[in-house]
Formats: structure tokens, C-alpha cells, sequence
């Protein structure tokens, strides 16, 4: 006997089985509204069970239009959101059943200038868009307008778990703060204070990061006393500042959890005070001036968010609903890379191939605040 095709699964079959009709099954498995909460986990459940595969090409034509999709990402800091910006683009280029229209726009840093941009493309008829929230708050109304007329929104590197946005894709940032205070308690055997330089803390990654590491810090090194958390705010000039204030407190910090990319200026504070070796320091993400201070052993650790995959993995989580109509689950986090000495070989290649980035302006990881740099010594 000769094998014949299966034949193909559709939304006739879907229906058939679940006993609706054929327009309550499209509206459910591309989350078109009038279908309730219920009757659409049946409809996935039967099309997962019966092994349902949208036929893209045909979605495309139904459409009988580009993609279009706009992300919107801080400028600052370079040294992570520029990779971020890369796997996008990488993940946008490896379409090809589908053509996309991508917008790729940049505000100065989080929390400042990204509700305006949002607002600006209310009219734009984006398919679809990927931000990185700053301060919740003031972005939920504008999402809230954007999901009313049918534009997907999904949250890169942070979140706005109280908003109307379709997913979130980011480093867990709580796993993220547990570690760094998990490392400091082994490492540091005698009682003192330890620090906690952050971006904002209206931001919800940073928060995050906090609440993971007050928490297991106070159950695994209860020796060590935690100092109210200070906020940069991502400016590099007020990162300096900040640690110019605490390295020159009579009870000086003996750890250090750097919890953004925007950790130069507060290494440079540390270098300029000869507090290297005195203070154990953890970092966030990796660039070219971190790998000389992890190799002489000044850092300890930095914490891996993997930039290049959270952009990837959100554009593509983006492009699977629009194009595929699949629900996304409403919260994705990645499993932070814990960088030592040790394993930091394995890392080097993700790095730029410059030294310097962005030329050293203040979106730069590079700010130079005078005439020394730091370096290992």
C-alpha cells in the first residue's frame, strides 16, 4: 500500500470538533475580540491536540499588507540596548514568508522621552510594538489605546505587569538580585554594609532586582546589612556622584551590587577613592571595560542579562502572534549568565570590537569624568 497524506488541519476541523462555529474559532485563535476567556482556551487546547498549523503564507495574503512594527528602546546605555537592538534586527531579517516594515526609534534614556514617542505613533497603524518601559505609570494609558485598536504590545527588559500589553520578555530580574546577594554572603564572612546602586526604581526590573536581593539577603547572609538603595536614574554623572557620596560615609559599603549596565562611573568613583580590594564588587552585563576588572579579580561577578536574545526572542514572540495567531504566554523570563574569571573566556566573543562606545557621550558606558581611566592595576 502506498502511504497517503494526513490530511491537513484547519479551522473547519477546529470548529467541527469543538462544537462552534467557524467564526468564534478565527476570532479565538487570533485573539480577536467576542470570544470569552473560556470558550478561547477550549479552541487552543483542540487545535494543539489536533495539531493545527496556520498556513503563513495564506495568513499573509489575507492580510494583503506589509507587517509593520516599530520598536522603541533607550539610547542609553549603549552597552546593553545596543545588542538588544541587534537581535531584532537579526530576528527580522530571518523572516521570510512574511515582509516586515521595521521601526527601530530611540529616546534618551528610560523614563524620559518614551511616553511622547508612544503617543507619536498612535496614528502610524503599527501592527505591532515592542517597548521597554521606564516608569509604568504614565505609559498603561497610552498601551491601553494602542491594544484597544489592535496593536499588539510587548515589553523588552522590563515590564508593565499592570498594563493591557500582550507579553513580557525579559532576564529575571529577581533571580538576578538573589544571585548578587547570594555571592556577596559567601565571599564576605564578617558583619558590614552592603550597597545597591540602581537605575530607578519606578522602573520594574530594577525594583525587581532590589526585592531579590534584600530577600535573600536577609535569609542567607543575615550578617550583612543592606543600606537604602540609591537611584542613578541611568545618568552616568549622577552614578559618579551617588558613589562619591557613599565610599565617603564613615561606615563605607563592603559590597557592592551594581544592578544596570550603567556601572563605569561607579567603578571609576571606586578607583579615584582606592577602595579596589577593599569593597567586593558585582556588576550587571558585560563590555569591553569590565573584562580587564573581572580578570584581575576587582569584580567578582557581573550578571549576564543577554540583551541579544531578550530583543530576538520578543520580536519573534511578537511576529508568532500577529502572523500565527499563537498566544504568547503573558510573562517570559530568561535565566540570567553569571560571568566570573573563570568562565569569562567563554563570553569575550560577544563583545564589540571597539573599545569605546558612542564616542563617550552621556549615553555612553564610557563617560569620562577626567584624567584617569580605569584600568587594572
Amino acid at each position: 500500500m502506498r502511504d497517503t497524506p494526513s490530511k491537513s488541519i484547519g479551522i473547519r476541523e477546529i470548529a467541527a470538533a469543538a462544537g462552534i462555529s467557524i467564526g468564534t474559532v478565527d476570532r479565538a485563535l487570533h485573539n480577536r475580540a467576542g470570544v470569552n476567556p473560556k470558550t478561547r482556551n477550549q479552541v487552543l487546547k483542540i487545535a494543539e491536540k489536533l495539531g493545527y498549523k496556520p498556513n503563513i503564507a495564506a495568513r499573509t495574503l489575507k492580510l494583503n499588507r506589509r507587517l509593520r512594527i516599530a520598536a522603541h528602546l533607550p539610547r542609553q546605555i549603549a552597552s546593553f540596548f545596543d545588542p538588544l537592538r541587534d537581535g531584532i534586527r537579526e530576528a527580522a531579517a530571518a523572516l521570510h514568508s512574511v515582509t516586515v516594515d521595521l521601526s527601530i526609534r530611540s529616546y534618551p534614556h528610560l523614563g524620559e522621552g518614551d511616553v511622547k514617542l508612544l503617543e507619536e505613533d498612535l496614528e502610524k497603524d503599527f501592527d505591532g510594538i515592542l517597548i521597554t518601559p521606564g516608569n509604568p505609570n504614565p505609559l498603561e494609558p497610552v498601551i491601553r489605546r494602542f491594544t484597544e485598536r489592535g496593536t499588539a504590545v510587548v515589553c523588552v527588559a522590563s515590564d508593565a505587569p499592570r498594563s493591557s500589553r500582550l507579553a513580557s520578555i525579559s532576564a529575571d530580574a529577581a533571580i538576578s538580585g538573589s544571585i548578587a546577594a547570594e555571592l556577596l554572603g559567601t565571599v564576605l564572612h564578617c558583619e558590614g554594609p552592603v550597597a545597591i546602586i540602581t537605575g530607578d526604581l519606578n522602573t520594574f526590573d530594577h525594583g525587581e532586582k532590589l526585592r531579590g536581593f534584600a530577600a535573600t539577603l536577609a535569609t542567607m547572609a543575615p550578617h550583612l546589612t543592606l543600606l537604602p538603595a540609591i537611584e542613578s536614574h541611568e545618568s552616568p554623572r549622577e552614578a559618579y556622584r551617588v558613589t562619591l557620596e557613599l565610599l565617603r560615609r564613615k561606615s563605607k559599603p563592603i559590597g557592592i551590587y551594581i544592578n544596570t549596565a550603567n556601572s563605569v562611573p561607579v567603578l571609576r568613583a571606586i578607583e579615584e577613592n582606592g577602595m579596589w580590594g577593599r569593597v567586593r564588587l558585582i556588576t550587571t552585563d558585560l563590555f569591553n571595560e569590565l573584562v580587564p576588572l573581572i580578570e584581575s579579580g576587582k569584580i567578582l561577578a557581573t550578571l549576564y542579562q543577554r540583551p541579544f536574545t531578550q530583543g530576538k526572542l520578543a520580536f519573534e514572540t511578537l511576529c508568532r502572534y500577529l502572523v500565527d495567531g499563537v498566544q504568547p504566554e503573558p510573562i517570559t523570563r530568561l535565566a540570567p549568565h553569571i560571568i566570573l574569571r573563570s568562565n569569562l573566556p567563554l563570553f569575550l566573543e560577544r563583545l564589540p570590537d571597539t573599545l569605546e562606545m558612542n564616542n563617550g557621550t552621556e549615553g555612553s558606558s564610557t563617560m569620562d569624568f577626567g584624567p584617569s581611566r580605569i584600568r587594572a592595576k
